[in-house]
């Protein structure tokens, strides 16, 4: 891997700020051809370019080469008129960049199509120097989609739907389904399913070719939320579906649409499965649809045959305390059978099920299904929480590891061919190697290196053999002083921050280098250690997460001295915003100061799947949601605390800060807020990523120093 170097004098807040946390010059989003010649992907030109162009690794003269299909400089502007619903589907994505941010293609990698700034365009992935060209559409469009045969693409614009053929030249867009209220949308997923589920696709296309299944969605039983700006007072505040614990969800139906636009809705017990978790579409021109119960403990899986408009169960499953979705499955086997991750109880893992049958081995945890072919299947997971590797699997149970040792790997698959990215332990960034039919090399990261690298000390702790990470100011000298502490937790579910990836802790040895020891503690729910490991924070995301961080720490403190445990501070985002501000209400004799960044203060505020899934539904534990609401233990404030939340967030609502900081006035307890004026969730501004680490050190040097 080669990467652009940073200028030696640049801080480390202000590159963390422009580099977008490093993500900027990183190709992503490979895919692969059926003959495992070519593997196409997205980069920008360098880690401090946004616009992401199109680019092809290809054998050429038995060695891996590198192309660029579509400089996407060339035909983007700034992204300012991007089409809302391409806006909000980047959100959910966490998408920070700009230029060619997706691209779909046909099965044979031949052509693919990709939008920008809300216009669609075509190329031709095979001839070197092929023009782009402009796609026909009506108005801004959201996620182009190939056919399978190359042959016509899709799209929503306007929540609607419209294709449009290649073979008829430049013809126009046909509609082939649109709402009848504002408030319907076809074509884009919903917002419980693209924050809580990961699925932000809401169109299809079937390998028939004629049909696309279609995702109709109607949330006019959705309360709104209003979304403000008070820094723009002439500007309206935007009206926000938001399904909050508890209340109602948005009304999601999938329907089979032929290219003349004559559609059949596919039917399920909407009232017992509301949830439309999945779409796997399959060679045969079927599909498998996967929906879940409003607890999430039951799921049923249903098949489309080939060539049909009904569905059929294929399964039902019950799982308690919740199912846990992970990507690529439910799917279909090359011979039609049914392939599952389920959590075995019996083994205390996530296991890869054929027709109920294990294939993956036992004490190993799959994240995911990458790619399923005749001959053997490819995932994700871990034997242990702090890796992730990649395996092949063959149908009789034969296990080859692609990836081992101390490294988190993701990989893109198809048949013998895959690209597989590799972070280590050892350095920041990540190397790219792709092994294609007749060639192997290593694909360019454009990406910088962090001006500082960080060094990671990994441990497993105390009793419950807490995951942990600790890292020193660079030069420090064991017992030649004693540090304060910053705690920089997740330590909630679907997200392990302790792992054998260096990159990841680039930020905390900048926090280090400033005087203090960083800790990072993964606890009960994180995921890699198994179902009974995540299962724990049924009922309760507070007591059990907060005790592993007080028993991780003192644990440490143990091993090292120098942690002085008399200057403890916390920090988190999102639940690690939680986390901070739970840490400092009720355990003042050992957290002496906290930064809670975009925290959900009281979990009625947040959304249904996510919270119920957890704590089930307010009206039927209110005593659950009163132990978990910040807003009623802000009376106990003895610590100082600064809050900070993007008033612009549709995800976790700026009324959470709001309305703990209305608390804590009220309680007579003296604290801090930061309003980030027209900032979201991911706070993607470089003036606000550079300026809140600052802040939260001054912040920690002003209360622990």
């Amino acid at each position: 891997m080669t990467s652009t170097g940073p200028e030696q004098h640049l801080s480390y807040p202000r590159q963390e700020a422009v580099t977008r946390r490093f993500r900027l010059g990183q190709p992503r989003g490979f895919r692969l051809s059926p003959d495992g010649v070519r593997a196409c992907f997205i980069r920008s030109s360098s880690g401090r370019d946004p616009v992401g162009s199109l680019w092809a690794a290809e054998v050429v003269g038995g060695a891996v080469h590198e192309r660029l299909i579509v400089d996407a400089r060339a035909l983007v502007d700034d992204g300012s008129d991007l089409p809302a619903a391409e806006k909000a589907r980047r959100e959910r994505m966490r998408e920070t960049t700009t230029g060619i941010t997706a691209y779909s293609a046909d099965s044979a990698l031949a052509r693919a199509v990709f939008s920008l700034d809300g216009i669609p365009y075509s190329v031709d992935l095979t001839e070197p120097g092929a023009s782009v060209v402009q796609v026909a559409h009506p108005g801004p469009v959201v996620d182009p989609q190939q056919s399978p045969d190359g042959t016509h693409v899709a799209f929503v614009s306007d929540r609607s739907v419209y294709v449009t053929s290649f073979e008829d030249g430049a013809g126009d867009a046909v509609c082939l389904a649109a709402p009848e209220s504002d408030l319907h949308s076809w074509g884009l997923a919903d917002f419980v399913a693209a924050e809580e589920f990961d699925r932000v696709r809401g169109l299809w296309w079937l390998d028939t070719n004629d049909a696309l299944l279609v995702e109709f969605v109607d949330e006019s039983a959705v309360e709104v939320r209003w979304i403000a700006d008070p820094a723009q007072p002439q500007n309206e505040p935007i009206p926000h579906r938001y399904p909050s614990a508890g209340t109602r969800n948005p009304e999601a139906r999938l329907f089979h649409v032929l290219l003349d636009g004559s559609r059949t809705e596919l039917t399920w017990d909407r009232d017992a499965y509301p949830y439309l978790t999945s779409v796997e579409t399959a060679s045969d021109g079927g599909a498998v649809i996967a929906v879940l119960s409003r607890d999430q403990q039951h799921q049923l899986i249903l098949g489309l045959a080939a060539g049909t408009r009904e569905l059929t169960p294929l399964a039902e499953r019950v799982t308690r305390p919740w199912v846990t979705v992970l990507p690529g499955v439910p799917c279909r086997a090359p011979d039609g059978s049914l392939l599952e991750i389920v959590a075995n109880a019996q083994e205390d893992c996530f296991q890869l099920m054929c027709d109920g049958r294990p294939l993956s081995p036992s004490g190993f945890n799959v994240h995911g299904l990458v790619d399923v072919d005749h001959d053997r299947l490819v995932v994700i997971g871990t034997s242990d929480p702090m890796d992730q590797h990649v395996l092949r699997i063959g149908w009789n149970g034969e296990v080859e590891h692609v990836t081992t040792g101390d490294s988190v790997n993701s990989v893109a698959a198809r048949g013998d061919a895959m690209v597989v990215a590799t972070a280590t332990a050892e350095a920041t960034g990540t190397s790219y190697t792709a092994t294609l039919t007749g060639a192997s090399g290593t694909i360019t990261s454009m990406a910088e290196r962090s001006v500082v690298e960080p060094k990671v000390t990994f441990l497993r702790v105390g009793e419950r053999r807490l995951c942990a990470a600790v890292l020193w100011p660079t030069g420090h000298v064991a017992g030649s002083a004693r540090l304060p502490v910053i705690l920089t937790p997740y330590a909630g579910p679907h997200h392990a921050r302790v792992v054998h990836a260096a990159s990841g802790f680039a930020q905390d040895q900048w926090i280090a280098d400033q005087g203090f020891a960083v800790v990072v503690i993964d606890g009960v729910g994180t995921p890699g250690r198994g179902p009974a490991w995540e299962f724990g924070v049924h009922l309760d995301l507070a007591s059990g997460v907060l005790a592993d961080q007080v028993s991780g720490l003192q644990a440490l403190a143990a091993i090292y001295p120098d942690l002085d445990l008399d200057r403890v501070g916390i920090t988190g985002w999102s639940f690690g915003g939680f986390l901070a501000g739970l840490a400092v209400l009720e355990r003042p004799d050992v957290f002496r100061a906290a930064v809670a960044g975009a925290p959900v203060t009281d979990q009625r505020l947040y959304d249904t799947a996510y919270t119920e899934r957890y704590l089930g539904r307010p009206q039927d534990n209110p005593e659950v949601y009163d132990a978990h609401s910040l807003l009623l233990k802000a009376h106990q404030l003895e610590r100082p605390l600064l809050i900070i939340h993007g008033l612009a967030d549709d995800n976790v609502l700026a009324a959470n800060t709001l309305q703990l900081s209305s608390a804590l006035l009220a309680a007579g307890r003296s604290h801090s807020v930061i309003p980030l004026s027209g900032v979201t969730h991911m706070t993607p501004q470089e003036v606000v990523t550079e300026n809140l680490m600052r802040l939260g050190v001054e912040f920690f040097t002003t209360h622990l120093c």
